[in-house]
């Protein structure tokens, strides 16, 4: 199902022209129009799901799917020096579309490209707090 007034359901789709590098029935991979980096990619489902909780896990696993096969094209022609895969679920985490999506991101030793993170510590017990808390 797709979502009338959404751009990447209308990107995905086809109806609005994009640098498509991949597509089968289930999502298109396009040259991201605001990259990071040369080549940095976007697997696109053609169903909408804002975020990854919507998802059904056969196509959560067939964009994860998609996006190494992205990845080891990426790694062979453009012979860069790492990738990034990554994937924000709401506003807090990054994500601008509320289409789920996942950047491919070529990496390159000299490319400036700045995704880190500040690091926090744990109090004394907090690591076995959130180890239970989180524990399933």
């Amino acid at each position: 199902m797709t979502k009338d007034d959404c751009i990447f359901c209308k990107l995905a789709n086809g109806e609005i022209p994009t640098n498509t590098v991949y597509e089968d029935d289930d999502v298109r991979v396009i040259l991201d129009a605001d990259p990071a980096a040369k080549g940095h990619s976007l697997v696109i489902p053609k169903n909408h799901f804002a975020n990854v909780f919507e998802m059904d896990d056969d196509t959560l696993a067939k964009a994860m799917c998609v996006a190494k096969k992205v990845a080891k094209r990426q790694m062979d022609v453009l012979s860069c020096d790492g990738i990034n895969i990554l994937q924000n679920n709401g506003e807090a985490s990054g994500q601008t579309v509320f289409h789920y999506h996942i950047h491919v991101l070529p990496r390159f030793d000299s490319d400036n490209v700045g995704l880190s993170w500040n690091h926090v510590a744990y109090d004394e017990g907090e690591t076995d707090k959130y180890r239970d808390m989180l524990s399933f």
